[in-house]
């Protein structure tokens, strides 16, 4: 096989077992594309110590990653059609990799900041290519098993970043956090192109492309990705910055949502949402990314913060959202192919929603196992409410519209994940404050619990010790941020129950017996 050949290779002339190593290969580069959004989240204060970077600054290092990654995805189905599926998942997969690279050897925290960038926007088009061609290549209950995988690996990927990025930043240094990256990605950048042959580029489409709607649509995501991370920081709009970005983003989003509608080619197929089946499917992609990206964002930082667990107690104590995720695949697919795929998905947001209301009543001395069945739960709740929303959004549209919808498709889920992890910080900082002040109301002369606990505390003329108040304010502050977790997840848990009673509204969806040729 000429590695160079531009020849089209048609579906119905390849083999199953090439059909699935080529997928495989695919969901490879689309797993580290993933993983690497949270892989650095228990490791920040390592690669702070290490490039001499504050805790503000520090915090880019993920930020820049996700502002790039989102600006990217919606822009991937246009330029999967200008440079082919193949040339395009190779240069993204070489690309991540020569900044992952970079990132290792980062001198200081302004050059991470950018290769972070750099390896987002690079590697970003992996994600939404995976689910064009696995609905491409496979027909039938086949499209079962590959929207079961893909849902795995789009919410399980997340999910284990703290946990391997803990493991590796414990055994090692913070550098092999990128250096991981090498091998895979070198692999997924030599064999997709010889394995992955579903269409050609079209290289005169440069010359009439809406380059402004590009440009407006770049600055809306960056804009709001960036009010999304700092907003709780400087407390939303009484900053400057924060409200010049939220005007710029809310102004070039209408900009590039009217230019997507009135224009003939569109970069992003706004009109996909006519379709109830899509529209519904993206809602339910932001409210999983809420709940998946929210409670990677909430559970470590409890973990770290009240139980003052090191990053690899952390990714040892929420493994086992990772672990009863992947029993629940052989579990969906078996269901997938007996029950319509709707009941599927309640059953998937009502685990997730429950999940939440079991990690209500947490306490400041919950651990691995307090934490055990809402992980496991939450593990579940993520399978049956990804995969199904997969087949039930994208597989109501004619392939030939898939590349331009699933990136919107995919954007959805990652923009829910900033908002979430957003809105999460802002309850963590307004709702702690208001739960300190009620604890410290009961924190007074007529408390007995707390006469009995001062006793022994005071000297010989009655006076409680500086130390004594110190600890006492450190406990309220403990038990305040305890509260306030038990909060935002009742909240994320409140949005899964939003969710749940729209589902009704969907289409079934029965899978083409056979794609058509046409298909790219």
């Amino acid at each position: 096989m000429n590695f160079w050949s531009s020849e089209v290779v048609p579906v119905e002339q390849l083999s199953t077992r090439q059909k699935v190593f080529a997928f495989a290969c695919m969901c490879m580069g689309m797993f580290i594309a993933l993983i690497d959004i949270q892989i650095v989240s228990a490791s920040l204060r390592d690669i702070g110590g290490g490039l001499s970077a504050g805790a503000d600054d520090t915090a880019w290092v993920q930020t820049s990653y996700l502002i790039a990654e989102i600006i990217v995805i919606p822009l991937s189905g246009w330029l999967s059609k200008v440079m082919s599926t193949r040339w395009l998942f190779a240069a993204s997969a070489l690309g991540f990799t020569l900044t992952s690279l970079l990132c290792a050897l980062a001198w200081d925290i302004q050059s991470m900041i950018a290769f972070r960038a750099l390896q987002g926007f690079l590697g970003g088009s992996m994600i939404p290519m995976v689910f064009t061609t696995g609905f491409l290549y496979f027909d039938g209950k086949q499209r079962v098993v590959v929207a079961a995988t893909i849902g795995g690996i789009a919410s399980l990927a997340p999910t284990l970043g703290p946990v391997v990025g803990g493991w590796i930043t414990d055994i090692s240094s913070w550098p092999w956090l990128f250096y991981i990256n090498l091998v895979p990605g070198l692999f997924v950048t030599v064999v997709v192109p010889l394995m992955v042959r579903i269409d050609k580029p079209d290289w005169s489409l440069l010359k009439g492309a809406d380059y402004p709607a590009m440009l407006l649509m770049a600055v809306f995501l960056g804009c709001l990705e960036y009010t999304m991370e700092e907003g709780p920081r400087w407390n939303w709009f009484s900053d400057d910055t924060i409200r010049t970005t939220a005007w710029i983003s809310a102004i070039s989003g209408l900009a590039f949502i009217f230019r997507s509608l009135t224009t003939k080619n569109p970069i992003v197929d706004l009109r996909a949402l006519n379709e109830r089946n899509f529209a519904l499917g993206c809602l339910f992609s932001f409210v999983t990314g809420i709940g998946i990206f929210a409670t990677i964002y909430l559970t470590p930082l409890f973990l770290g913060r009240v139980r003052g667990y090191g990053p690899l107690d952390i990714g040892l104590a929420v493994f086992s959202t990772g672990i009863f995720q992947l029993l629940s695949i052989p579990l969906y697919a078996a269901l997938a192919r007996r029950f319509d795929l709707r009941w599927i998905l309640m059953l998937g947001m009502g685990m997730f929603a429950l999940s939440m209301w079991e990690f209500s009543p947490i306490t400041h001395d919950w651990g691995a196992d307090e934490l055990l069945l809402p992980q496991a739960l939450r593990g579940m709740g993520q399978q049956f409410s990804v995969a199904p929303t997969v087949t039930l959004a994208l597989g109501s549209l004619p392939p030939a519209r898939l590349k331009l919808a699933s990136g919107l498709f995919n954007l959805m889920r990652n923009l829910g994940g900033a908002i979430g992890i957003a809105a999460c910080a802002t309850i963590l900082n307004d709702r702690t404050n208001l739960h300190f002040q009620r604890l410290a109301e009961h924190l007074n002369a007529s408390n007995e619990a707390l006469n009995n606990w001062l006793a022994p505390q005071m000297d010989a003329s009655g006076q409680v010790s500086q130390q004594a108040l110190r600890q006492l304010w450190n406990l309220a502050s403990r038990e305040a941020q305890t509260l306030t977790y038990a909060d935002s997840f009742l909240i994320i848990g409140v949005c899964f129950v939003a969710a749940l009673v729209l589902i009704p509204l969907m289409h079934k969806v029965a899978p083409p017996s056979q794609p058509p040729a046409d298909a790219h």
